[in-house]
């Protein structure tokens, strides 16, 4: 019985034209996703054998396999959602959304400073990687954290609310080598509704998770 399973994306394959093609949100979601969902469910097998035979020999190579592959089930998973066809624009209160606009001011001086920030990070990862927004409960700020590949440089407790993948296979059949500009593109389709959820949520159960101040 498979641990992980691929969710079914909230919107058609088209419903983030013209930012993103209805090509590359299929080869994305379909193949690419749920590849990381089979390497997490496959890796959690060769773990339990490794168990049952007391087989140790591969140990650091299935638990950097186990933290790829689920790494990048639970980024894809906010990833989908972080986006809607009718978002963009700045979180704003009238829109619902002010504790969350507030916070980003609070963290990063204006909601300019913080997008700036955000872009850099997710168009300078070396490689393949992350820009992420995140909660960090020990501050109770929000902090942007650069992933590369699909884990490390992040802060232990902190959780992300808002996710920009800049791996190649997010943009190169439409924008080519251009990372920036397709960084750039995605602030028109960033669901602020859901990231308004996510950090609430955060902000009110990351305190608890923590063991000492």
């Amino acid at each position: 019985m498979a641990v992980y399973t691929l969710p079914e994306l909230p919107y058609d394959y088209a419903a983030l034209e013209p930012v993103i093609n209805p090509q590359i949100i299929e080869l994305h979601h379909d193949k690419h996703h749920a590849a990381y969902v089979k390497g997490a469910n496959d890796t959690l097998e060769q773990l339990a054998e490794a168990r049952d035979k007391e087989a140790w020999g591969s140990i650091n190579g299935l638990e950097k396999n186990l933290a790829f592959h689920l790494s990048g089930h639970i980024l894809h998973s906010i990833y989908w959602h972080n986006m809607t066809g009718d978002g963009g624009g700045e979180p704003l209160a009238a829109d619902g959304v002010g504790d969350l606009a507030d916070a980003i001011t609070e963290s990063f001086g204006s909601f300019a400073g913080f997008k700036a920030q955000l872009t850099k990070a997710a168009a300078t990862t070396q490689g393949s990687g992350w820009g992420v927004l995140a909660y960090e409960p020990l501050s109770g700020r929000l902090i942007v954290e650069q992933v590369y590949d699909h884990q490390g440089n992040v802060g232990q407790g902190s959780t992300p609310i808002l996710v920009f993948d800049a791996w190649e296979h997010a943009f190169y059949l439409q924008y080519k080598n251009q990372k920036v500009d397709f960084i750039e593109a995605m602030w028109a389709v960033v669901n602020w509704q859901d990231v308004a959820r996510r950090y609430a949520a955060a902000k009110e159960r990351g305190d608890s998770l923590l063991l000492a101040p």
